[in-house]
């Protein structure tokens, strides 16, 4: 975080004794930065240089301190204006506070410290704003997609130009593919690269949450909708007006709460559970699943009105298998991010760790190929990553199953490769035929020889 800067304060006070006290009383917190004004046009004619809080005396003789507040609103309306006044008149106090002065102090033997104690507040919410900000930036940056999801693969550099015309514009956004290959990332690097990036970013995964909870926790619920509703909560797309919804797994969504989804998107507001009031939305929505929607549309798992509503750009990630190289570049960077974290020294992989690590099928893809590194990082001696430090120990590890049961032919290994796809995706010979690049009727005729069992 940088250093916070000096806290600007601009006193306007006609009477120069008073005045030097009170800059002088300020002065001894050697981060403020103090200005003396003796009359408001001198100060106005300076208002521009944006000081962090303003003092002014109420009776000024070239101006009166309603209408000197009135100007610095008008100007800036975010600048804390305290008013100092000789005379206490709670009428004019709360006039004034009500036209916007973050406080109204009498002139006594009090007001140095009243005044002290409220530039210790202000200074307070001016390095919080500032944290606030830098925050913004660095996340800003984090999510500057081509530093965030590395690659220089062609695979991988399609889905880039996907993802920048998705934050250049408001279209729904549909992130498909394989468990572990990023899609949360992705959504966060076309929300962060938006127009929206300053707006909430709330994530929602639609598989993690109870069928019985889901419908409140999504559209809010009011108090006494329910047992234990003792308060208005407030539902995750009222948390993300203005900003970017991301259901995670929509495909989980049964078919009660999709038809709900849809009125939402339609009519573009949410009734809370047990409200009757609608609430406006302007939001961004992106989806992700890893499983076909147009397939699930096929089966009756998923309403086709919904589908036109959500599909809206498609962006399909591609498995890390699919990446080539890739694969060695975020090994790469997982190894120094763990270094980093940890205070250890630097790691490097030897060659034999690279080969290895490239002939390995990566079902978790670039999470299972995350936590092989942390666990290699652990286990090595010295400075390198050797073969012997990589464990792979994913439940359906496609090197073991191919390959331990001795030499085969090509066509045993292609048996066994559509074997494993069908049981990953539920005997879909559709999605199956997809995603392997190959013809329905080949996978057909395997069932039909007795080759796979369906």
């Amino acid at each position: 975080m940088n250093k916070m800067r000096n806290f600007k304060i601009f006193i306007v006070e006609d009477d120069p004794w008073y005045g030097e006290l009170l800059k002088y009383h300020l002065s001894l917190n050697q981060e403020y930065d103090i200005t003396l004004f003796t009359n408001a046009w001198s100060f106005l004619d300076k208002l521009y240089l944006k000081p962090d809080v303003i003092t002014i005396d109420f009776n000024l003789p070239d101006m009166g301190g309603d209408e000197l507040l009135k100007r610095i609103k008008a100007q800036n309306s975010s600048i804390p204006v305290i008013v100092i006044s000789g005379q206490e008149d709670i009428a004019i106090a709360l006039s004034l506070l009500k036209r916007g002065a973050y406080e109204y102090i009498m002139k006594d033997d009090n007001t140095k410290d009243l005044i002290w104690s409220s530039m210790i507040r202000l200074r307070e919410n001016c390095a919080l704003k500032q944290e606030v900000e830098e925050l913004k930036e660095q996340l800003e940056h984090k999510y500057d997609f081509e530093k965030t999801i590395l690659g220089n693969s062609e695979a991988i550099r399609k889905s880039f130009v996907l993802i920048e015309k998705a934050a250049k514009s408001n279209i729904n956004v549909s992130v498909s593919g394989e468990t572990g290959t990023g899609k949360e990332i992705v959504a966060k690097a076309i929300h962060y690269n938006s127009e929206r990036r300053k707006k909430p970013f709330v994530a929602v995964n639609m598989a993690s949450i109870p069928k019985e909870l889901i419908e409140s926790e999504l559209f809010g619920y009011e108090k006494g909708a329910f047992t234990g509703a003792i308060n208005r909560k407030s539902g995750k797309f009222e948390d993300a007006n203005g900003g970017t919804i991301f259901l995670d797994e929509i495909a989980e969504a049964d078919l009660n709460l999709q038809s709900k989804l849809l009125r939402v998107l339609q009519e573009r507001e949410v009734v809370s559970v047990g409200g009757s009031k609608p609430i406006k939305l302007d939001i961004r929505l992106i989806i992700a699943t890893h499983k076909n929607l147009s397939v699930e549309v096929s089966k009756g798992n998923f309403r086709e009105d919904l589908y036109y509503r959500v599909i809206g750009l498609p962006i399909e990630l591609p498995p890390l298998r699919e990446r080539g190289n890739d694969i060695l570049l975020l090994a790469k960077h997982f190894a120094e991010l763990f270094a980093r974290e940890n205070k250890i020294n630097k790691l490097i992989f030897t060659t034999e760790a690279k080969d290895k690590l490239l002939h390995y099928y990566y079902p978790g893809n670039v999470r299972e190929l995350k936590a092989i590194i942390d666990l290699a990082c652990v286990m090595s001696n010295g400075i390198e990553i050797k073969p012997e430090d990589l464990t792979f120990n994913s439940p359906s590890n496609m090197e073991e199953q191919f390959f331990n049961g001795g030499e085969k032919s090509l066509k045993e290994y292609n048996a066994d490769i559509i074997r494993y796809f069908m049981k990953k995706y539920n005997n879909n010979v559709v999605e199956v035929a997809q995603k392997l690049n190959i013809g329905k009727s080949t996978i057909y005729n395997m069932i039909k020889e007795g080759e796979i069992v369906k």
